[in-house]
Protein backbone atom coordinates (compact mmCIF):
# COMPACT_ATOMS: atom_id res chain seq x y z
CA UNK A 1 0.00 0.00 0.00
CA UNK A 2 0.99 3.37 -0.67
CA UNK A 3 1.96 5.98 1.73
CA UNK A 4 -0.86 7.21 4.11
CA UNK A 5 -3.28 4.75 3.09
CA UNK A 6 -4.78 2.05 4.87
CA UNK A 7 -5.50 -1.39 3.54
CA UNK A 8 -8.22 -3.53 5.21
CA UNK A 9 -6.84 -7.18 5.31
CA UNK A 10 -10.16 -8.97 5.09
CA UNK A 11 -10.53 -7.68 1.93
CA UNK A 12 -8.11 -5.42 0.74
CA UNK A 13 -9.70 -2.57 -0.24
CA UNK A 14 -8.49 0.95 0.14
CA UNK A 15 -10.05 3.00 3.06
CA UNK A 16 -10.52 7.07 1.42
CA UNK A 17 -9.75 9.26 4.47
CA UNK A 18 -12.36 10.82 5.92
CA UNK A 19 -13.49 14.60 5.02
CA UNK A 20 -15.33 17.04 6.63
CA UNK A 21 -18.16 18.62 4.90
CA UNK A 22 -17.62 21.27 2.64
CA UNK A 23 -18.97 24.63 3.80
CA UNK A 24 -19.81 27.88 2.35
CA UNK A 25 -20.56 31.13 3.10
CA UNK A 26 -23.46 33.43 2.87
CA UNK A 27 -24.62 33.69 -0.53
CA UNK A 28 -25.73 36.92 -2.91
CA UNK A 29 -27.50 37.56 -6.39
CA UNK A 30 -26.97 40.97 -8.14
CA UNK A 31 -30.78 41.58 -9.33
CA UNK A 32 -30.75 43.21 -13.18
CA UNK A 33 -33.09 46.47 -13.20
CA UNK A 34 -36.24 43.76 -14.26
CA UNK A 35 -35.45 41.70 -10.75
CA UNK A 36 -33.60 38.91 -12.51
CA UNK A 37 -30.25 37.34 -11.19
CA UNK A 38 -27.08 39.04 -13.28
CA UNK A 39 -24.44 37.63 -10.85
CA UNK A 40 -23.88 35.43 -7.89
CA UNK A 41 -21.26 35.86 -5.24
CA UNK A 42 -20.05 32.90 -2.32
CA UNK A 43 -18.89 34.80 0.92
CA UNK A 44 -16.47 31.69 1.74
CA UNK A 45 -14.36 33.93 3.60
CA UNK A 46 -17.34 35.22 5.78
CA UNK A 47 -16.84 38.80 4.77
CA UNK A 48 -16.80 40.77 1.75
CA UNK A 49 -16.47 44.55 0.93
CA UNK A 50 -18.57 45.72 -1.97
CA UNK A 51 -17.35 48.38 -4.16
CA UNK A 52 -16.34 50.45 -7.57
CA UNK A 53 -12.75 49.94 -6.38
CA UNK A 54 -10.13 47.93 -4.66
CA UNK A 55 -12.92 45.49 -3.37
CA UNK A 56 -14.15 41.90 -2.94
CA UNK A 57 -17.22 42.62 -5.29
CA UNK A 58 -16.58 44.86 -7.40
CA UNK A 59 -18.79 46.47 -9.28
CA UNK A 60 -19.20 49.29 -12.18
CA UNK A 61 -21.40 51.82 -10.80
CA UNK A 62 -20.63 55.73 -11.19
CA UNK A 63 -23.08 55.93 -7.70
CA UNK A 64 -20.60 53.38 -6.10
CA UNK A 65 -17.76 54.31 -3.19
CA UNK A 66 -14.63 52.59 -4.25
CA UNK A 67 -15.52 50.83 -1.01
CA UNK A 68 -18.81 51.49 -0.55
CA UNK A 69 -20.25 48.97 2.53
CA UNK A 70 -18.91 45.45 3.96
CA UNK A 71 -20.55 42.67 4.90
CA UNK A 72 -20.07 39.82 7.68
CA UNK A 73 -20.80 37.12 9.22
CA UNK A 74 -20.99 36.86 12.99
CA UNK A 75 -22.06 33.90 14.76
CA UNK A 76 -24.41 32.78 12.22
CA UNK A 77 -25.99 36.57 11.41
CA UNK A 78 -24.69 38.60 8.44
CA UNK A 79 -24.56 42.36 9.18
CA UNK A 80 -24.17 44.84 6.32
CA UNK A 81 -22.14 48.36 7.70
CA UNK A 82 -21.82 51.53 5.46
CA UNK A 83 -18.20 52.34 4.90
CA UNK A 84 -18.58 56.21 4.84
CA UNK A 85 -19.93 56.18 1.05
CA UNK A 86 -21.57 58.82 -0.56
CA UNK A 87 -24.84 57.89 -1.35
CA UNK A 88 -25.17 55.21 1.43
CA UNK A 89 -26.49 51.34 2.28
CA UNK A 90 -30.02 50.64 2.23
CA UNK A 91 -31.90 47.59 3.39
CA UNK A 92 -35.57 47.20 1.29
CA UNK A 93 -37.87 46.67 4.69
CA UNK A 94 -40.00 43.33 4.74
CA UNK A 95 -42.36 44.74 7.43
CA UNK A 96 -43.48 48.11 9.69
CA UNK A 97 -39.94 49.60 10.77
CA UNK A 98 -40.10 51.64 14.01
CA UNK A 99 -38.26 55.04 12.88
CA UNK A 100 -35.73 56.99 14.94
CA UNK A 101 -34.68 60.36 15.28
CA UNK A 102 -32.35 60.84 12.02
CA UNK A 103 -33.53 57.69 9.90
CA UNK A 104 -33.49 58.50 6.32
CA UNK A 105 -36.20 56.17 4.10
CA UNK A 106 -35.93 55.74 0.72
CA UNK A 107 -39.45 55.87 -1.13
CA UNK A 108 -39.63 55.82 -5.11
CA UNK A 109 -36.34 58.25 -6.04
CA UNK A 110 -37.24 60.41 -2.92
CA UNK A 111 -35.10 60.70 0.22
CA UNK A 112 -36.86 61.53 2.99
CA UNK A 113 -35.27 62.11 6.46
CA UNK A 114 -37.47 61.45 9.66
CA UNK A 115 -36.57 64.17 12.80
CA UNK A 116 -38.32 64.36 16.05
CA UNK A 117 -39.39 67.29 17.37
CA UNK A 118 -40.57 66.63 20.56
CA UNK A 119 -43.36 68.13 22.34
CA UNK A 120 -44.13 71.67 23.04
CA UNK A 121 -43.76 72.84 26.44
CA UNK A 122 -46.95 75.47 27.89
CA UNK A 123 -46.41 78.66 26.65
CA UNK A 124 -45.83 81.66 29.71
CA UNK A 125 -48.41 84.00 29.32
CA UNK A 126 -47.80 87.53 27.93
CA UNK A 127 -47.70 90.28 30.54
CA UNK A 128 -50.68 92.05 29.40
CA UNK A 129 -53.12 88.79 29.39
CA UNK A 130 -53.18 89.21 25.31
CA UNK A 131 -54.04 85.93 23.24
CA UNK A 132 -51.92 84.59 20.55
CA UNK A 133 -53.42 83.71 17.47
CA UNK A 134 -52.30 80.90 15.25
CA UNK A 135 -53.13 78.49 12.69
CA UNK A 136 -55.76 75.62 13.18
CA UNK A 137 -53.80 72.03 13.67
CA UNK A 138 -55.21 69.10 14.64
CA UNK A 139 -52.55 68.55 17.23
CA UNK A 140 -49.17 68.96 18.07
CA UNK A 141 -46.71 68.52 15.53
CA UNK A 142 -44.09 65.76 17.29
CA UNK A 143 -42.39 64.84 14.08
CA UNK A 144 -41.35 65.99 10.61
CA UNK A 145 -40.26 64.36 7.32
CA UNK A 146 -37.86 66.17 5.48
CA UNK A 147 -37.46 65.89 1.51
CA UNK A 148 -33.58 66.37 0.37
CA UNK A 149 -32.02 67.22 -2.20
CA UNK A 150 -28.55 65.40 -3.81
CA UNK A 151 -26.44 67.81 -1.62
CA UNK A 152 -28.53 67.26 1.82
CA UNK A 153 -30.57 70.17 2.00
CA UNK A 154 -34.31 70.40 2.63
CA UNK A 155 -36.77 71.20 -0.12
CA UNK A 156 -39.80 70.24 0.89
CA UNK A 157 -41.35 69.46 4.88
CA UNK A 158 -44.26 67.12 5.99
CA UNK A 159 -45.34 67.38 9.74
CA UNK A 160 -46.57 64.52 11.94
CA UNK A 161 -48.71 64.47 15.30
CA UNK A 162 -49.73 61.33 17.52
CA UNK A 163 -52.57 59.54 15.72
CA UNK A 164 -52.23 60.68 12.24
CA UNK A 165 -51.10 58.46 9.61
CA UNK A 166 -49.59 59.68 6.20
CA UNK A 167 -49.52 57.97 3.09
CA UNK A 168 -46.83 58.90 0.60
CA UNK A 169 -47.63 58.02 -3.34
CA UNK A 170 -47.62 59.59 -6.99
CA UNK A 171 -51.36 59.45 -7.08
CA UNK A 172 -53.08 58.69 -3.99
CA UNK A 173 -52.19 60.05 -0.49
CA UNK A 174 -51.46 62.82 1.62
CA UNK A 175 -48.05 63.56 0.40
CA UNK A 176 -47.74 63.41 -3.62
CA UNK A 177 -44.69 63.30 -5.71
CA UNK A 178 -46.45 63.30 -9.44
CA UNK A 179 -43.29 63.77 -11.06
CA UNK A 180 -41.68 60.42 -9.30
CA UNK A 181 -42.02 57.26 -12.03
CA UNK A 182 -40.33 54.70 -9.72
CA UNK A 183 -42.66 55.29 -6.90
CA UNK A 184 -46.52 53.82 -6.70
CA UNK A 185 -49.73 55.46 -6.71
CA UNK A 186 -49.84 54.42 -2.91
CA UNK A 187 -46.33 53.39 -2.36
CA UNK A 188 -45.75 53.94 2.04
CA UNK A 189 -47.39 54.61 4.89
CA UNK A 190 -46.02 56.25 8.19
CA UNK A 191 -48.12 55.18 10.84
CA UNK A 192 -48.36 56.54 14.55
CA UNK A 193 -48.33 53.79 17.26
CA UNK A 194 -48.36 55.42 20.63
CA UNK A 195 -45.52 57.54 20.39
CA UNK A 196 -43.49 55.78 17.95
CA UNK A 197 -43.95 56.39 14.01
CA UNK A 198 -43.66 53.08 11.75
CA UNK A 199 -43.01 53.42 8.08
CA UNK A 200 -44.84 50.49 6.25
CA UNK A 201 -44.66 49.77 2.62
CA UNK A 202 -48.18 49.53 0.77
CA UNK A 203 -47.22 46.59 -1.74
CA UNK A 204 -45.13 49.10 -3.64
CA UNK A 205 -43.16 47.93 -7.40
CA UNK A 206 -40.33 49.12 -6.50
CA UNK A 207 -39.86 48.88 -2.00
CA UNK A 208 -39.09 51.15 1.14
CA UNK A 209 -35.37 51.05 1.88
CA UNK A 210 -33.72 52.21 5.12
CA UNK A 211 -30.28 53.68 5.01
CA UNK A 212 -28.12 51.52 7.41
CA UNK A 213 -26.72 53.96 10.29
CA UNK A 214 -23.81 51.63 11.95
CA UNK A 215 -24.45 48.12 10.73
CA UNK A 216 -27.73 46.38 10.23
CA UNK A 217 -28.63 42.69 10.64
CA UNK A 218 -30.11 41.32 7.13
CA UNK A 219 -31.89 37.93 6.40
CA UNK A 220 -32.56 35.34 3.70
CA UNK A 221 -34.31 36.69 1.28
CA UNK A 222 -33.70 40.54 2.06
CA UNK A 223 -32.48 43.14 -0.84
CA UNK A 224 -29.74 45.71 -0.16
CA UNK A 225 -29.50 48.83 -2.21
CA UNK A 226 -25.55 49.56 -2.54
CA UNK A 227 -25.56 53.11 -5.46
CA UNK A 228 -27.41 51.73 -8.62
CA UNK A 229 -27.27 47.66 -8.03
CA UNK A 230 -29.20 45.66 -5.54
CA UNK A 231 -28.27 42.55 -3.50
CA UNK A 232 -30.44 39.93 -2.39
CA UNK A 233 -29.18 37.46 0.26
CA UNK A 234 -29.61 34.38 -1.15
CA UNK A 235 -28.83 32.28 1.98
CA UNK A 236 -27.02 32.97 5.28
CA UNK A 237 -24.90 29.94 6.19
CA UNK A 238 -25.43 26.21 4.70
Amino acid sequence: AGAGLQTDDAIGSVRAPVRPPRTTGPRLALLDPAGEVSARFSLDRGDAVVGRGDADIRLEDVYLSPLHARLELRADQLWVRDLGSRNGTWTFIEEPACLADGDVILIGSQIIRFRRLGYPGPRAPDADATRRMGSVTPSADVAVLEQLRADASVRDRFHLSPARDVFIGRESGDWLFPYDQTMSGRHAEIRSQDADFFVRDCGSRNGVALAVRGERAVRTGQRVLVGDQILRIESVTT
